[in-house]
């Protein structure tokens, strides 16, 4: 008798042993299983620091903006820095560099 109850408890244990290892298998690499929400951790992590960067840029932006629209001094040093733009009067004056010192080095 004491056979019966062991083999019937071995098979209870092992049955329940069987699906609970399904079922934790499941969880762990199901659709929306444990891997898959790590995955996704870090894919969210990863697009919060984009969006930190992106409004570092546009909080720069924005300054840059201001400045232009607030700042005559600083309009025209971009404006003759980016464009070339020169002051009514002003000579620019232009350099040939010596072709024969750059062969030299």
């Amino acid at each position: 008798m004491a056979s019966f109850k062991q083999t019937y408890y071995l098979n209870h244990f092992l049955i329940i042993s069987f699906v609970a290892f399904l079922l934790l298998a499941w969880l762990s690499f199901g659709q929306h299983g444990l891997i898959d929400l790590y995955n996704m951790q870090k894919e969210k992590e990863r697009y919060l620091a984009i969006i930190s960067d992106l409004k570092e840029q546009n909080r720069l932006l924005t300054a840059e903006i201001r400045r232009l629209r607030e700042d005559p001094k600083y309009f025209e040093s971009v404006a003759r820095k980016e464009l070339g733009l020169v002051k009514e009067n002003e000579i620019i004056y232009r350099f040939k560099r010596d072709t024969s010192e750059i062969r030299k080095k």
